[in-house]
């Protein structure tokens, strides 16, 4: 990123027709990595990375004893998941609520139906966390929870 902004700068007398196919130089090669697919690819790197990272925290929560708030947060990474999902299909899949993510991923075949039973499961434990239903779920459940999670958006972005 460095050198791209760097070679934004006019070097000493450097005319204006030479700047301009330099920096042409430097879009086409944007363009073609953006067009390979490679941009998506580092983008898929970076929102991996986020997501473990949440997912840490779910777990660093659950470990202290903070079992509720650990299964919003990782309810959180489970939509945010699913949404990207839909995404990146083609037709891309509107964003819309969990549960209308989830089935029409299924229904597009993306994902077969036990996986989106298990990924509705999986978002009933954070919704009975987010509503105060903490009796309809355990710190154990929160901890398959997080795995699962973890396990699904590694198969996702693996694909």
């Amino acid at each position: 990123m460095k050198e791209f902004i760097e070679s934004e700068k006019p070097q000493s007398m450097e005319g204006a027709v030479s700047l301009m196919e330099r920096l042409g130089a430097v879009f086409n090669a944007v363009r073609d990595d953006y067009e390979g697919g490679y941009l998506t690819s580092f983008k898929s790197l970076v929102q991996a990375d986020v997501f473990d990272n949440e997912l840490e925290q779910a777990s660093g929560l659950l470990s202290s004893g903070y079992h509720v708030a650990a299964a919003v947060i990782a309810r959180t990474v489970l939509e945010t998941a699913v949404a990207d999902l839909c995404e990146r299909q083609d037709p891309k899949i509107p964003r819309q609520k969990l549960a209308k993510m989830n089935d029409d991923l299924a229904k597009a075949g993306v994902y077969s139906s036990l996986k989106q039973k298990k990924i509705l499961a999986l978002s009933a434990v954070g919704n009975s966390a987010a509503h105060g239903k903490h009796d309809e779920f355990s710190a154990a459940d929160v901890k398959s929870m997080i795995s699962d999670i973890r396990d699904l958006i590694d198969g996702w972005l693996s694909e």
